[in-house]
């Protein structure tokens, strides 16, 4: 299993969001406003179970179990997230 830790060549955060953007042309961003569009995000805040908002995100766009936990993540806490991003975990 792959993890987000950057140590013994498992995948980093950044790598699995690079991922992401190589396979649908997306940006984290870009998956929270479709999702704020689809009623998952209200007035900030993910109003909608994780594994609905991962469920969605592997039939709608295809991504593996681990991408759709990062993207996950970034809507759930995204300065956590891009403070991963800009270490380099």
């Amino acid at each position: 299993m792959k993890t987000f830790q950057g140590c013994d060549g498992a995948m980093t955060y950044k790598g699995y969001l690079d991922n992401i953007k190589a396979q649908t042309s997306k940006t984290p961003e870009d998956f929270v406003a479709l999702a704020k569009k689809k009623g998952l995000i209200k007035d900030g805040k993910v109003v909608a179970k994780h594994s609905e908002i991962v469920t969605w995100l592997k039939s709608e766009f295809k991504l593996g179990h681990g991408h759709a936990n990062a993207i996950v993540l970034y809507m759930k806490a995204p300065e956590l997230a891009k403070q991963k991003i800009k270490s380099g975990e």
